[in-house]
């Protein structure tokens, strides 16, 4: 097939899953309309993430403005074979009490509330990821590479849509621990640098999935390696797994940090509220 052909095949396949996929830096990314959307986010999909090959850094701003609470959330870490980083832009219908963050339940941004935002993700070799987009869910992986989250950095910025919106973001970014001299503010456009999260709230089961998980990951990384050793781009390994083993395949694709169990028990919470 020609490459063309091979990247549209690949589009299709991967578009009902929620992705997409840049045939010219051989990544994945999320799509506008993907059905995650509709999941909105809760932190319970962060704490259960690990027990499904996600282990990442995880660094949420929140803020109020316009009469709601509003979560930025940054990601950036393994997921299964695949290093890669998000930003979310999420809110919910009200302004939250900071004690009842992690009960609530925040809604995707929708299409007039989405920030252009754009991040590099670099590894401690030098190797990067770059991608930007106008999105309320920016993602990029990079499958059969595999990471530690702490030896990940990822260069973000956004652009509001005005002064009030962004520097309620920058006062969620101090209370996050960053200072004046880790921001750089130009007109409505900010960027800074994350580079690694403290995660004291984590128990012990919680540390075990995680080096459980990377246990796991780095295995199946180099399974996925070893497995489509006779292609060198990510087009030709992917549907090479397609053809010849479509379980791996589909597990491959699965970069979202939530299973339907975790769906289906944050619907639940919404009916309860």
């Amino acid at each position: 097939m020609e490459k063309c052909d091979k990247c549209s095949l690949l589009e299709e396949l991967v578009n009902p899953m929620g992705y997409c996929y840049y045939c010219n830096y051989g990544i994945f990314s999320s799509t506008l309309n993907a059905w995650q959307k509709k999941a909105g986010y809760t932190y319970l999909y962060d704490y259960m993430a690990p027990r499904f090959q996600m282990v990442f850094d995880a660094l949420p701003v929140y803020f109020d403005y316009d009469g709601k609470t509003w979560l930025i959330e940054f990601w950036k870490g393994q997921y299964g074979i695949n290093t890669g980083a998000e930003i979310g832009i999420y809110h919910s219908d009200r302004i939250i009490p900071e004690k009842n963050y992690k009960e609530a339940i925040f809604n995707s941004a929708e299409d007039y509330e989405m920030l252009n935002c754009s991040f590099t993700l670099f590894n401690n070799s030098g190797d990067y990821l770059q991608i930007s987009r106008r999105h309320w869910w920016l993602t990029a992986f990079l499958p059969g590479c595999f990471s530690k989250p702490s030896d990940l950095t990822m260069e973000i910025t956004l652009s509001f849509p005005n002064h009030e919106m962004l520097t309620a973001f920058a006062n969620g970014l101090y209370k996050a621990g960053y200072s004046l001299q880790d921001i750089s503010i130009f007109g409505l456009t900010l960027t800074f640098t994350f580079t690694d999260s403290d995660n004291p709230e984590r128990n012990m089961p919680t540390r075990f999935w995680c080096r459980y998980s990377q246990w796991k990951n780095k295995i199946f990384c180099r399974l996925y390696i070893f497995i489509t050793r006779p292609f060198c781009y990510t087009e030709d390994r992917i549907l090479y797994l397609y053809y010849y083993l479509p379980v791996a395949f589909r597990k491959t694709l699965r970069l979202h940090r939530f299973n339907k169990r975790c769906h289906r028990k944050r619907q639940c919470m919404r009916k309860k509220i």
